[in-house]
């Protein structure tokens, strides 16, 4: 029997186990485990709870920041305002002492106190079977229901957007757990330095631009692309709401410490995990307005794709010139950590 490789698990095999194995079916749950949607939705009156729950695996310098900034993300992709936050913290039997634990504890007060959430509950443990800290936290929001945004409502005719670029958080982890290796595959420290700052600048967070898209249009879809990259986020959306997807390659973009990363490992940006990204669909005539907007936030965004009919597939290129969109069954960080 052939292992599966790490990261998540290939979408068709996740598709079939979401279909067949999900408890019992309780109306009151309006958006439930399914392909391409960030969280769960719950009805509560005319206030819908919003839920997520997610690990953070690859990093080990400020876990509590990247645990609080990727699920608060997923929180407002669904056009929700992230408001209370369970980790559960494990930590291994080497290593671990009080001012470890006390540092996590910090990075997690630190990053909810700025957007505003409230760490109310968990559970933290040391434990066989992890040679690092490991947090799997559930951050919960709220919105109004005429507010909620699925990743189901891509239209044909929609534009894709891309804020920040590919690969942020990638970028960042890369920089920070490698930071004495890089300079054996010629990476300078002025790169290394300026990378191990993306964690907050461009930073992983995408509730600014979400806000702005919510409050100046009306996206159709939004999506954060996390573990697989811009690739796996675009398949991810295609299949939430059925549809073909036409990627630009040439408005594909990174920063030049992303390329410079990527180039001397051999990564491939698009599947690379890019938390602090955040795809959305428009309307094309909402495209305008919007991008104004974000570039008076100082936020870069381009449009990557157009929402084609099924039969288009999923495909990029340029001009005339069209192949199959890239397929990534394991994050590039995953590939390039696990031989490192």
């Amino acid at each position: 029997m052939n292992s599966l490789p790490t990261g998540k698990l290939p979408l068709g095999l996740l598709d079939d186990l979401l279909g067949a194995y999900t408890g019992s079916n309780d109306p009151r749950v309006l958006v439930g485990a399914r392909l391409g949607e960030d969280a769960a939705v719950i009805e509560f009156g005319e206030t819908l709870l919003v839920v997520k729950t997610d690990p953070i695996t690859f990093a080990t310098d400020e876990i509590g920041y990247y645990a609080i900034h990727v699920s608060a993300n997923d929180i407002a992709t669904m056009g929700a305002t992230p408001k209370w936050y369970l980790p559960t913290v494990l930590l291994p039997q080497q290593g671990t002492d009080v001012d470890g634990v006390t540092a996590i504890f910090k990075s997690l007060h630190d990053a909810a106190a700025d957007i505003g959430v409230t760490i109310c509950g968990g559970h933290t443990e040391i434990t066989t079977g992890v040679d690092r800290p490991i947090i799997a936290g559930q951050m919960l929001g709220e919105v109004s229901k005429n507010a909620l945004i699925t990743s189901d409502g891509l239209q044909v005719g929609d534009r894709i957007l891309l804020t920040k670029g590919m690969g942020i958080e990638g970028t960042a982890i890369l920089a920070r757990e490698l930071t004495d290796e890089l300079d054996g595959y010629g990476v300078s420290n002025e790169v290394v330095e300026r990378a191990v700052k993306f964690l907050r600048d461009p930073g992983i967070s995408v509730l600014p631009e979400a806000r702005i898209a919510c409050r100046v249009a009306r996206p159709h879809a939004m999506h954060d692309p996390t573990e697989g990259g811009v690739a796996t986020a675009l398949r991810e959306l295609a299949a939430a709401s059925n549809v073909g997807l036409a990627v630009y390659e040439d408005a594909l973009y990174a920063e030049e410490e992303t390329h410079a990363l990527c180039k001397a490992l051999s990564i491939d940006p698009l599947g690379l995990i890019s938390s602090g990204a955040l795809l959305f669909g428009l309307a094309e005539a909402d495209v305008d307005v919007t991008r104004t907007q974000l570039e008076k936030a100082g936020i870069r965004s381009e449009v990557i794709a157009r929402v084609e009919s099924p039969v288009f597939g999923l495909r990029i290129g340029r001009g005339t010139e069209w192949s199959d969109l890239p397929s990534f069954a394991r994050d590039e960080l995953a590939r390039i950590l696990d031989n490192t």
